[in-house]
């Protein structure tokens, strides 16, 4: 992990279904930090594409990817932290999201975020569980647009994140609040905002 000066900007990560919405509210609750629900930048037509059982494309992702690219720079320019969701799947949406210029994107390199991220002002948190895992809690979930058929095709773009990157791995097993606190410890964020650890949660 990198070593950081001010507060990070954290990108809940994982296939859906893997809770990143549910552990992302408790942490910016806890910490009073803004929060974003990275789905809600998603085109109509993504959401659409999906709720009809149809896998998205790059060319679909990246425009929903600049808008969460842009929401994170928002945070970093201002020196100020955040919390926000993304599947962030493959390697080079990451990287997009770190602000590199990323062949086929469309998006151009950002010199402010890159410096952020490379300063530790954006950490990816990785929410991983097992197929068969997220698979039963993805069955359960109702009220969401992404169909349980897809997770299939969501398992088959992940690409975990390697060594050097800027991320923390946190395993699904544990209760939402219980994830959330590891996650502040392992962070090192309990001074980082007035924390409040969720109870009953």
């Amino acid at each position: 992990m990198t070593a950081r000066s001010r507060p990070p900007v954290l990108v809940l990560m994982g296939v859906s279904g893997s809770g990143k919405s549910t552990v992302a509210a408790l942490l910016a609750a806890g910490l009073g930090w803004p929060f974003a629900e990275g789905d809600d930048l998603h085109p109509a037509a993504n959401i659409k594409k999906m709720a009809a059982g149809n896998p998205l494309t790059d060319a679909d992702r990246w425009p929903w990817l600049a808008a969460v690219r842009s929401w994170i720079h928002e945070r970093i320019d201002a020196g100020e932290p955040g919390v926000i969701t993304c599947s962030a799947l493959r390697r080079s949406y990451r990287d997009a999201l770190r602000g590199d210029a990323v062949a086929g994107s469309g998006l151009a390199a950002d010199a402010e975020v890159i410096a952020g991220a490379g300063g530790g002002a954006e950490v990816f948190v990785y929410l991983r569980g097992s197929r068969e895992a997220i698979g039963h809690r993805l069955a359960a979930r109702h009220g969401h647009f992404m169909p349980a058929g897809l997770l299939d095709s969501q398992f088959s773009t992940l690409e975990e994140p390697g060594p050097d990157e800027n991320a923390l791995t946190v395993d699904l097993g544990p209760a939402p609040a219980v994830i959330a606190q590891t996650i502040v410890d392992k962070l090192g964020l309990a001074d980082a905002g007035s924390w409040r650890p969720a109870v009953g949660r």
